[in-house]
């Protein structure tokens, strides 16, 4: 995978920890943080793991918790994709 899209970020959203009924993730979400998203510091752990689990990549301890948007964790996942390549 050359590049990890926040579609693909929804679907493993959606795997790991749910939706919450409130939130429309498949609006304009990248701005948005976790938090607002209905996604504790657990479930964007999982995700994390997930995601590392799919790429192949590692993305390193306490990385994401600088990560308070879908915007900036997909950013995080390029850069690794990037020095992964």
């Amino acid at each position: 995978m050359s590049q990890f899209t926040i579609q693909d970020l929804r679907r493993i959203m959606r795997e790991a920890a749910g939706e919450d009924a409130s939130v429309d993730l498949d609006g304009e979400i990248h701005d948005t943080s976790f938090e607002d998203l209905r996604y504790d510091s657990l479930a964007v752990l999982e995700i994390t793991v997930r995601v590392e689990r799919e790429l192949g990549i590692k993305l390193g301890d306490g990385e994401t918790d600088k990560t308070q948007t879908p915007r900036e964790f997909l950013a995080m996942v390029d850069a690794r994709l990037t020095q992964a390549a």
